[in-house]
């Protein structure tokens, strides 16, 4: 090799951590895992771009306009542990991550309206819940399952779900029947006032 060339490529190596620190300090933010859209009065990103949000585009979903929270985001949100019996190994689990209605707000939903919240998931599943259901199941985005980061092929990155143990709408049901308004895999959130 050529000694100039080794020489030149070690220089400039060696400012990749001074530049990703400054990048870093001027607000980059990383890759985005869930996206707000609708009646949010917070935005950080533009419109949906058909080529670039392909999984969006192929679910239907379009805005003008969205909140995007990246994982550190996320993690900043004040979080609350659950600890519900999963219906895939009957076996209760500790998920954390914060309320839905906190994620809400801090994409800037108002407080007080009357709210239906569409929640997608990466395989196109998706549920319709009024932000009072939502409030009364103490919903959370999990983002750890037992200390641990949920996984994207798993249960994650995101995953909305409530205590199914402790809610009087689900507690007596068989555990088959207790997720069925959770979708893992959660990725975008619509807001539509009533």
């Amino acid at each position: 090799m050529n000694k100039r060339v080794f020489l030149a490529t070690l220089g400039a190596a060696s400012l990749l951590p001074a530049a990703r620190s400054t990048a870093a300090n001027a607000g980059t933010r990383e890759s985005g895992l869930l996206t707000v859209t609708g009646a949010i009065g917070k935005s950080n990103r533009g419109p949906l771009d058909p080529a670039l949000d392909q999984m969006m585009s192929k679910h239907g979903v379009q805005f003008s306009k969205a909140y995007e929270f990246d994982a550190p985001s996320l993690q900043r949100l004040a979080a609350v542990t659950i600890k519900p019996t999963l219906e895939y190994d009957a076996r209760q689990h500790a998920l954390s991550g914060p309320l839905l209605t906190t994620v809400l707000e801090a994409a800037g939903m108002a407080r007080g309206a009357t709210v239906q919240l569409t929640l997608r998931a990466v395989d196109g599943y998706n549920v319709t819940l009024s932000l009072a259901d939502v409030t009364t199941y103490r919903m959370i985005v999990a983002t750890r399952i037992d200390g641990r980061p949920l996984a994207l092929g798993g249960l994650g990155p995101q995953w909305a779900v409530y205590e199914a143990d402790a809610v009087a709408a689900f507690k007596d049901k068989p555990l088959k029947e207790r997720f069925a308004l959770c979708p893992w895999g959660l990725y975008h959130i619509d807001v539509k006032t009533a």
